[in-house]
This record gives structure tokens, C-alpha cells and sequence, in this order.
């Protein structure tokens, strides 16, 4: 018998089945009371299916899409042209009952257009966020939003915003009350803009909310915090820079090893260390970024990530079906709406 059923779209990212189909075989042999219904080309899935030696069972069930929404697809056309897409298909399923969650490497404008259709959003929600972990010195992660769904926000939207990653923190983490902090240019109360100041007096009423006041950019990553809220603007160009951080420290210690024979040899030694290193900040391990606010659960995989990350964003998907994260977040609205009011 199956607790839980995700929902896939097969045709989404840089590899489609390919990787999508192994990824899923993973996961039916670490969650044997999870079932997967895959949405996509008929003659691909199948093809994948064969190749990774997989039958359809009682967990397993692939449907034929007739279209498929493009990387370069505009959310309009995805949205008014392209009904019968795997995207589509998947987010009905959720919306239907059919099934617990969506997972979809797709086009990341589309699937936030289509789910905000397919879904709606959460009493008071007026637009989802995307909230994705990133890794921390102390801690393994913190929960970051918005990472470039709403350019603006207003106070009352960081505050809804304090809410949903509190209450993913707590289902992904099992945390009994997560450290949120507010991104701003200063950790003084009179730092920042009007909307920052009226956002943190907000957040502060909210009683079932850990708040811990303003943070510092140099403090994201310190693992003081379990979830850090910001808006979209800023949380995108963060994690943009952190990506082209990320990239340039790898290049440039690799550059420093092979400047002459004594480095590299030092580099063979220091090996394991460096192997160590990168796996912990390793992106695929925090592949999966969800787009809360939904009245469904949708998980949103990069779409170049390779099998293991796919892995990744499907174990979120099932984690957060098992918790529930939706209704946990309209109950704490609902206790919150006096704060908004």
C-alpha cells in the first residue's frame, strides 16, 4: 500500500527521461511506500523504463502528454498554449488528488505561471516564493527566500514569507523552533528601508515565529540561521553570486596546485581534503527548490541536474508530502491573520 504518490514531469531540464526515469528507479528502492506517476513522451519513458529495467507496477504509472513546454518557452504560451503538457498534466494531478506533490526540471517561469493557475495560492498568499537550502559553516543549511520569484515585495509579504520557510524548516529539519532572520544592510533596528523596518515589526508579533531581527550579507552563510527571508531582487543576485564565489575559489585552487611540480604534489596530499570540500558544497545535494505558498506542493529541479540531484529534489518532494507543509502553513496563517489585518 502507498502512503504517498509524486507526480512527474519526465520532459523537463537538459536531459529529460534520461535521467528523470534513474532517478526515480532510485527512489522506488529508498521509499517502498512511495508511487511515482510519470508524465511525459510515451516511446521515451518506455525506452528509459527498459533500459533501467523497470516494469509497471501498482507504484509505477506513466501517461502520455501530447506537448511539452520548452527551456525557452514563455510562461504565457506555456500557460494558454500548451494544455496538454507534461508540466500541465503533473500539476493537475496534485490539484485532482491524484497526486501528493509535482516534480518538474522545466522551465522555472512556466511551471510558477502554470502552478499558480493549476494550484491557486494559499488563503492570503498573493504569489509563491522559491525557497531552496544553502550550505553554512555550522549548520548544514539554511533556507533562503525569495530566490527571484517576486522582485518587490511588501511588508506584509516578508512577513507571509518568515511564515512558510519557518514551517519548512520544521518539516524538513524536524526543528521545534528554527533561528529566521531578515536580510537587510545592517543588524541596527533603524537600519534599512521603510518596507524592512514595517516587515520586521511584523514578523516580531508573530508568535509562533523564532525571529531573531536583521542580518548581514557576511552572515548567511555562517549557520546562525536557520531561514533567511529577503526579496526576490536580492535573494536571486545572492545566490547568483554565491554560485560565481563558488566557481572561481574552485578554479583558483586548482590553478594553485598545478603551477609547478611541488604543488601538484602537494595537491595529490591534500586530495582527500579537497574531495572532502566539494562534496559539501556539492550543488546536487541541495537540489530542489520548492515553490511555497501553493496550495500543493511543487519542487522545482535544476534543469541541468544529473540523476543524484534529480534523486534530491524527489526525496523533498516526499518529505514534505509526508509532513503536509501546505496545510502546516495555512494553519499558521490563519493564527497570523490578526498580524496582517
Amino acid at each position: 500500500m502507498t502512503n504517498v504518490i509524486i507526480a512527474v514531469d519526465c520532459m523537463g531540464g537538459d536531459y529529460g527521461p534520461s535521467v528523470v526515469v534513474a532517478a526515480v528507479k532510485k527512489a522506488l528502492q529508498q521509499f517502498p511506500q512511495v508511487a511515482f506517476k510519470l508524465y511525459g513522451d510515451l516511446s521515451q519513458i518506455q525506452a528509459q523504463l527498459k533500459q533501467n529495467q523497470l516494469s509497471l507496477s501498482k507504484r509505477l504509472h506513466v501517461f502520455a502528454s501530447s506537448d511539452d513546454v520548452k527551456m525557452c518557452d514563455a510562461p504565457a504560451l506555456a500557460l494558454k498554449n500548451k494544455k496538454s503538457s507534461s508540466m500541465r498534466m503533473a500539476l493537475e494531478a496534485v490539484r485532482d488528488g491524484q497526486a501528493n506533490a509535482c516534480v518538474s526540471a522545466g522551465n522555472t517561469g512556466a511551471l510558477m505561471a502554470v502552478s499558480r493557475f493549476v494550484l491557486k495560492m494559499l488563503p492570503g498568499i498573493d504569489r509563491p516564493a522559491i525557497i531552496s537550502a544553502i550550505p553554512t559553516l555550522k549548520n548544514d543549511h539554511v533556507y533562503f527566500l525569495d530566490m527571484g520569484a517576486n522582485v518587490e515585495c511588501s511588508a506584509k509579504r516578508l512577513a507571509q514569507f518568515a511564515i512558510m520557510g519557518d514551517q519548512l524548516a520544521r518539516c524538513l529539519d524536524k526543528s521545534d523552533s528554527p533561528k529566521v532572520g531578515l536580510l537587510n544592510v545592517g543588524e541596527e533596528d533603524n537600519k534599512g528601508s521603510d518596507i524592512l523596518k514595517n516587515a520586521s515589526a511584523m514578523i516580531a508579533q508573530l508568535t509562533n515565529v523564532n525571529y531573531a531581527g536583521f542580518v548581514e550579507g557576511n552572515q548567511i552563510f555562517s549557520g546562525d540561521y536557520q531561514v533567511i527571508v529577503t526579496d526576490g531582487f536580492t535573494g536571486n543576485n545572492v545566490l547568483k553570486a554565491s554560485e560565481g564565489l563558488s566557481h572561481y575559489l574552485a578554479e583558483k585552487i586548482k590553478m594553485a596546485f598545478q603551477k609547478n611540480w611541488w604543488t601538484r604534489f602537494c595537491g595529490l596530499l591534500a586530495k582527500p581534503v579537497i574531495n572532502a570540500f566539494k562534496s559539501e558544497i556539492n550543488p546536487e545535494k541541495y537540489n530542489g527548490a520548492c515553490l511555497i505558498g501553493l496550495r500543493g506542493i511543487v519542487i522545482k529541479s535544476h534543469g541541468s541536474a544529473n540523476i543524484h540531484a534529480t534523486y534530491c529534489a524527489l526525496e523533498e518532494a516526499i518529505v514534505q508530502s509526508y509532513q503536509k507543509l501546505p496545510q502546516r502553513i495555512r494553519e499558521q496563517l490563519d493564527q497570523a491573520k490578526s498580524t496582517f489585518d
